[in-house]
């Protein structure tokens, strides 16, 4: 692979639990770290950013090889991952820090993305808009080591958490998958 085929894609949508299992699989996919991206401190902890006074939301960093996985495609998982109408949270994790939002790199993923949520408020699939935000990556920085891969670290809370947070009847409910 050479070094300019390597692209991040950096995507928010509630606990960043829930945000790397989707991606996980995908052809291309290099990397998936889970973190904090948008705010205005410097490496901040869980704790920091759970009192929402640091401004970040909990997201996902994903590193990809553009020549084997194109942007778009990152985009239609996170969207079949996430309830963009909910702006005050996602599910029952309530609070900025838990928004949905994508932090695009470089002018191409802020068209494809800005399309992409201009293409879901017209759809059917919601009778509420899509509340999404799309901003320009600023920053991120990876979540404590037992927050990383953590549905394969405790899969039974994982999977207690996905269900009992609403996300997963969700998911099949608006996309049957």
């Amino acid at each position: 692979m050479t070094q300019n085929t390597e692209k991040r894609a950096t995507f928010a949508g509630g606990c960043f639990w829930c945000l790397v299992a989707p991606f996980e699989n995908i052809d291309g996919v290099i990397s998936i770290t889970s973190g904090f991206a948008g705010g205005d401190v410097e490496n901040p902890s869980y704790e920091q950013v759970c009192t929402g006074v640091t401004g970040h939301i909990e997201a996902v960093q994903i590193v990809y090889d553009a020549s084997k996985i194109d942007y778009q495609t990152l985009l239609d998982t996170f969207w079949k991952n996430i309830d963009p109408t909910d702006a005050g949270g996602s599910f029952h994790d309530r609070g900025h820090h838990y928004t949905s939002a994508i932090f695009y790199h470089d002018d191409t993923q802020q068209t494809l993305a800005e399309q992409s949520k201009q293409d879901l408020d017209a759809s059917p699939r919601f009778d509420k808009p899509v509340v999404t935000t799309i901003k320009a990556y600023t920053n991120f920085y990876p979540a404590e080591e037992h927050h990383q891969n953590y549905h394969k670290k405790n899969p039974e809370h994982y999977n207690r958490y996905k269900i009992g947070s609403g996300r997963e009847a969700f998911i099949l409910k608006v996309w049957n998958h």
